[in-house]
């Protein structure tokens, strides 16, 4: 009987024993779930893109003089006007390349570089009637732009994925024009003509916007894809333009021919 209960408390003392031990033990648990850092968008990059808008001209101006004694006499007599003006509106697209280099994360200066050419289809033409003698004569002024590029550099500050930018640089352009006078009776009796590249200069700014994944427009469903919007002042400067006689016009008239403008377009990038 007392051998019974020695076992009895010897097992009943182990137990307590190895429970008191097994509380004393680290508790295990599984490790914490890796989460990854949330990237932080960047403007550093070689980008390209599209563009479309619309581009105005702001001022085609035409300085006529006459080359002989009697042409000028007729500008100066308002029978043919000494400056004329056109304007117009027209619609443009085009593609884009360039690079941007972001000086820190999330916000910090940006500067890059930017090239595009876009097809534009400007073209105007305008009518001066004068009475000369009884006779009604046309003085007709055409003007157009058939094609715009620049190579601009640009500088901005970003707001994470909101940037704000100025940019200028060298612009050319297909710049076309003609100069014509007709007698009453319809007859050309004066014309000339140029069509050429021409080179300048323009400048603007804009604003740009890096797309979330989800969105309808960035199908890439990257964080590369941004839309911009932007407005550029082009100036390709002045040429003068030869107004030959024809038929039985006499002399020759000289036309100082300058042309300006502005676009004002939203684009679609893809940033490497």
């Amino acid at each position: 009987m007392h051998t019974r209960l020695a076992l009895i408390a010897t097992a009943i003392a182990g137990l307590t024993s190895g429970a008191a031990f097994a509380a004393d033990l680290p508790l295990r648990s599984a490790p914490p779930a890796f989460v990854a850092p949330l990237p932080i968008f960047t403007w550093t990059g070689a980008y390209f893109g599209i563009n479309a808008g619309a581009v105005f001209d702001a001022d085609t101006r035409y300085r006529t003089t006459g080359a002989t004694a009697g042409n000028q006499a007729a500008i100066t007599g308002n029978f043919r006007p000494g400056q004329y003006r056109t304007q117009d509106s027209g619609f443009t697209a085009g593609g884009t390349i360039g690079y941007n280099y972001q000086f820190g994360v999330g916000n910090g200066l940006v500067i890059g570089i930017e090239a595009d050419a876009a097809y534009t289809d400007l073209s105007k033409t305008a009518n001066n009637f004068a009475l000369i003698g009884g006779a009604t004569y046309l003085t007709q002024y055409r003007s157009g732009l058939d094609y715009l590029g620049t190579v601009r550099g640009r500088i901005g500050y970003a707001y994470n994925q909101f940037l704000i930018y100025g940019t200028g640089g060298f612009a050319y352009g297909g710049v076309n024009s003609r100069h014509t006078l007709f007698a009453a009776d319809g007859t050309g009796i004066f014309t000339g003509s140029r069509s050429s590249t021409e080179t300048g200069y323009a400048y603007g700014g804009g604003v740009e916007y890096a797309l979330p994944t989800g969105s309808f427009l960035n199908f890439f469903h990257s964080s590369a894809v941004t839309i911009k919007a932007e407005y550029l002042h082009y100036d390709l400067g002045s040429r003068t333009l030869a107004v030959n006689a024809i038929n039985t016009g006499i002399g020759q008239f000289n036309s100082r021919v300058r042309a300006d403008g502005d676009i004002a377009r939203v684009g679609l990038n893809y940033k490497f």
